[in-house]
């Protein structure tokens, strides 16, 4: 068996990988596998380490059986026949995507995409969404502090980096807990107290969010609290305040005689809309970690934004970190993805239009679309670390087998969205989206 890596290209930030050459020394030293690794030099893990970790580093991946990446590959790279394994961003009928699906249809390539790699419940197994989450919040604190500052308020957020200006994630954990130290001394100013940030989603993207905030001091309330608390007024400026918003508070059914009920949302979200809205008045930050697809209702509109900055009512929202970073997707102000050189605009509710910075008229939206490469080193060892443990079952597997006798093993069947060109039962939707191309 021979595997490829090749290297991430997608930006000159996109320093991750798959396999650490560590675990590629454990599993040379276990199974017979050459590893042919593709140069780069901006990758978090040198050629060299690569080299001595008993890998061939060359162009050419032409004879290996199966490559892996981490985003996406040029269209013009994919051979006849071959196997591959990547975040494909197409599952969702992603239109700048599609021209590469229907290249690997035509090619009768396999596909497996580790977005969809999950346990028998349907839980994720390979994926880089807590870094995310860390990255994502730090890079919010960082847009939070330039923001007040535009504004002419010196905190203690203007100190913060983006994740990738720190050396390591304990350097930027560093950073943050002696700034929590800070605030606990010495406060905020009143006339920015209370910050409230308010965590749409609870999985692993907003609990790597949420491991960087509870680097402060901070107060969690209820979203059923927020109003009351709000109205209240007794703020403490040695705290910041936490709300975090499942299911149950961002949507509602549209019969108003019927209750939520998880499953049917997620069955039927045809048969609910948003209430998200009324806490916007509250939230100094909002960190977007849901997963969401057309088919649900978005959590801010534009219509939304535009009728309350036409009316003079200019909401508390500083900084939107949308770490799931759909355009024009649940946060609809989300007009543009940018990357980790550009990160932020500032999104104008009254022109509808964008302007790069933190400076301007309008909440500032953070979206950039793979912020984990902000902490290569870390986030790849944790990716690798669960990847590496289904390489053995790859060398037994018979890709000659149909799809229905393959021995795949049922993780990784799960995520072939692809098969010998042809789309598996599960994905099977698909082949809408390429049919007029």
């Amino acid at each position: 068996m021979q595997i490829g890596i090749r290297r991430e290209d997608k930006n000159q930030w996109e320093a991750r990988v798959p396999l650490t050459p560590g675990h590629i020394r454990e599993l040379r030293n276990r199974y017979r596998i050459k590893f042919l690794i593709q140069p780069s030099a901006i990758r978090t893990f040198s050629d060299d380490e690569y080299r001595r970790a008993g890998a061939i580093v060359q162009e050419d991946l032409s004879e290996c059986d199966i490559v892996f990446a981490v985003k996406e590959m040029p269209i013009d790279f994919f051979l006849t026949g071959k196997k591959y394994i990547f975040f494909s961003h197409t599952i969702k009928g992603q239109a700048y995507n599609m021209p590469l699906l229907k290249r690997m249809v035509d090619l009768k390539t396999t596909l497996i995409d580790y977005e969809k790699i999950t346990d028998e419940n349907g839980r994720r197994l390979v994926f880089f969404g807590r870094f995310a989450g860390i990255a994502g919040m730090i890079d919010s604190f960082w847009a939070l502090g330039r923001r007040l500052n535009d504004e002419g308020s010196q905190t203690i957020f203007a100190e913060l980096k983006q994740a990738l200006n720190y050396p390591s994630l304990e350097a930027a954990k560093e950073v943050f807990r002696s700034q929590g130290e800070k605030l606990t001394k010495d406060g905020l100013p009143e006339s920015l107290t209370p910050i409230i940030i308010g965590f749409a989603g609870y999985g692993n993207v907003s609990k790597g969010a949420q491991e960087i905030f509870d680097l402060f001091p901070f107060i969690e309330i209820t979203p059923e609290e927020l109003s009351a608390f709000y109205q209240k007024g007794e703020f403490s400026n040695k705290h910041l305040y936490k709300v975090v918003f499942k299911e149950e508070h961002l949507v509602r059914p549209k019969n108003p005689g019927n209750n939520f009920e998880l499953q049917d949302y997620y069955h039927h979200p045809e048969k609910y809309e948003s209430k998200f809205e009324q806490y916007l008045p509250y939230l100094s930050v909002l960190v977007n970690a849901i997963y969401w697809d057309t088919m649900y209702p978005k959590l801010v509109t534009r219509k939304y934004l535009k009728e309350r900055y036409e009316s003079g009512t200019e909401l508390p929202l500083k900084v939107i970190g949308d770490i799931t970073c759909d355009i024009d997707g649940s946060i609809e102000c989300n007009m543009s993805e940018t990357d980790s050189g550009n990160p932020v605009y500032v999104y104008d509710p009254i022109k509808e239009d964008v302007q790069y910075g933190t400076e301007g008229n309008g909440p500032v939206v953070l979206a950039v679309d793979n912020l984990p490469c902000e902490l290569p080193k870390e986030s790849s060892t944790v990716f690798s670390t669960v990847l590496k443990k289904f390489i053995p079952d790859l060398l037994k597997t018979d890709f000659s087998l149909g799809f229905d006798k393959v021995n795949l093993p049922a993780e990784l069947k799960r995520a072939t969205i692809l098969y010998n060109g042809e789309f598996t039962p599960d994905f099977e939707y698909m082949r809408e989206f390429i049919k007029n191309l």
